[in-house]
């Protein structure tokens, strides 16, 4: 197996270029998340993770992982047959991997002759399939921006025969967000003849629910955009891609349908319809059939073209003095406009804050796409930082299944690198940072009459389904009951129930309890699940007092406590 993997390390040359006339950033801790957007001037650099502030070791664990998909996995099948990984933050490339094969076998179920498979490369192209979206969206705020586009104004006043069929109320930004009410998707490759009466049957076809009451993710929402761009600028959706995105940002391996079919990532051997082995063509179907241009899939890139446009967002819509957006235009990208649908934000193109690919980096101004084949693109403004996976993994066949733990944990690897301190003193205590454990942190205190108070710092990123609770012991621990807390947080309050769940924004809390008059055990139990990680959990400064003075000091006496899957975390000096 050929594996290359290389964490970018840092010379003195690198070292004083990147902002222009600036050295390096740290790493901004985790509870402390950037405001705004980068300089406009800033231009990515190879630099290592200790550089920029990281930690090396999650980011070289999130390697080894994405290296370890590519063997047989619980189904007899790799779960791809090679990826290509970088991961930004802070205007630096601090890691980049390249491991497996662009081409490994001949048919869905016959490897080609070893000497015949073609290693991975860092500058592999891959077929992006639904990241393309994020292109037509650009090209979309694009019109918007100069004012050829209204972006609540029907579609209808742009494409006139996209009214049929009780359309006539579906706004641009329904499409933009998935709101506009249209079935998820259609066989235009195989129901229709031709590429014109594809896209007519695409403006033609009747919603599935009424305009802007439901979420549902469609490719022919983009199919349309893409229609659109094209009628409102007279040029083919390629064109525009390439003249106001792709070009002034010097993404030169972007783009439709590519000539040098050898550098591509082969995808899918397909049998229905029968095209054999997809290599060097869109693998979407309905794209092919759309002669590989089309809005919702067809772009192919590599991760070092994709870092650049990751770059330019968090500038703020610019790149080497090349601007494709203004700064309210990427915030748009960023907006969540879709927040009467808990679970499914969504910016103008861009998803928002999605655990299930997005992982420990996913937060409300996370933005990102994935794509059928592979691939994924989380850009996290907060943190100004990116995670760029691309892979194969329906090479041979899509049927072997999803690379979603692939994507959490290239992500997962970029988080966990970020510092996170104790909020007071030296050490504070973490837990939550792996997939199905339960860890307990344990102190005894005796409360005397008429009771007392416990008091303690805490940060909480996780998602909803990973639980931190509060509780309580009379019996020396053989039974527990919750103890309720209230949480304070920048002014407000809340009262729980003794449990917390599904924050993430990356900010400590102050929690409050009363504690009843007796001997007690107190017991912080984190409990995650099978999937999606957040940051964790962090436990500080624990104090209980009474009217007698204090009763448990943590930060003074972290001996008092049992840890049973909690670690310490310690401020560097």
């Amino acid at each position: 197996m050929r594996r290359r993997a290389r964490l970018a390390v840092a010379t003195a040359a690198v070292l004083a270029c990147g902002v222009a006339g600036t050295a390096p950033a740290l790493a901004n801790d985790v509870d402390r998340p950037e405001k705004g957007f980068m300089p406009a001037t800033t231009v990515l650099r190879d630099a290592s993770p200790q550089s920029v502030g990281l930690d090396p070791e999650p980011i070289a664990a999130a390697v080894d992982a994405v290296d370890g998909f590519e063997q047989p996995q619980s189904n007899g099948h790799p779960m791809y047959s090679g990826a290509v990984g970088l991961m930004g933050h802070d205007g630096r490339v601090v890691a980049r991997h390249a491991s497996g094969y662009a081409l490994r076998w001949a048919d869905a179920s016959t490897e080609l002759p070893r000497e015949q498979w073609v290693p991975m490369r860092e500058d592999t192209l891959f077929d992006l399939a639904s990241v393309s979206k994020l292109f037509t969206s650009i090209a979309t705020v694009q019109l918007i921006e100069d004012g050829t586009v209204d972006l609540e104004a029907p579609v209808a006043t742009y494409l006139p025969e996209f009214a049929a069929n009780g359309k006539e109320d579906v706004t641009v930004r329904m499409l933009l967000t998935h709101t506009s009410g249209f079935t998820a998707w259609l066989p235009l490759y195989s129901a229709y003849d031709d590429e014109a009466s594809r896209v007519r049957a695409v403006m033609e076809q009747p919603l599935t629910d009424p305009p802007g009451t439901t979420y549902r993710y469609s490719d022919l929402n983009l199919i349309t955009l893409g229609v659109m761009v094209e009628r409102l600028t007279g040029k083919g959706l390629d064109e525009v891609v390439h003249d106001r995105i792709t070009e002034p940002l010097g993404m030169d391996d972007t783009g439709y349908n590519p000539t040098d079919t050898e550098r591509t990532a082969a995808t899918e051997y397909q049998s229905t319809p029968p095209r054999g082995l997809v290599w060097g063509e869109v693998h979407d179907e309905n794209a092919w059939s759309l002669g590989g241009v089309a809005g919702h899939a067809g772009v192919f890139s590599t991760a070092d073209d994709l870092a650049v446009l990751a770059q330019a967002l968090l500038n703020g819509g610019t790149y080497r003095h090349h601007r494709i957006l203004e700064r309210t235009s990427v915030q748009l990208l960023t907006t969540n406009f879709t927040e009467a649908f808990p679970g499914d934000a969504h910016g103008l193109g861009f998803e928002l804050d999605q655990r299930w690919y997005m992982d420990a980096l996913s937060g409300p101004r996370t933005a990102g796409h994935t794509g059928y084949t592979g691939t994924s693109i989380v850009i996290d403004f907060d943190s100004r930082s990116f995670a760029i996976l691309l892979t194969n993994r329906v090479h041979p066949s899509r049927s072997w299944g999803s690379n979603n733990e692939a994507r959490r944990a290239w992500a997962h690897g970029l988080a966990m690198a970020m510092p996170l301190p104790p909020r007071r003193g030296r050490e504070a205590w973490y837990a939550g940072g792996e997939n199905s454990t339960t860890a307990t942190l344990t102190a005894a205190v005796t409360v005397p009459r008429p009771g007392g108070r416990l008091a303690f710092d805490l940060f909480v990123d996780t998602e909803p389904t990973d639980v931190l609770t509060l509780e309580a012991s009379a019996d020396g621990g053989a039974t527990w009951e919750p103890l309720p807390f209230t949480v304070r947080d920048r002014g407000g309050t809340e009262e729980t129930d003794g449990s917390v769940s599904g924050e993430h924004d990356r900010r400590w809390m102050q929690a409050r309890a009363q504690l009843p008059a007796g001997t007690r055990l107190l017991r912080w139990r984190m409990s995650t699940d099978a999937t999606a990680l957040g940051r964790g959990v962090v436990v500080d400064g624990v104090r209980a007092t009474s009217r007698r003075g204090v009763l448990l000091d943590g930060e003074r006496h972290a001996e008092v406590f049992e840890s049973d899957g909690w670690s310490v975390v310690r401020r560097d000096a």
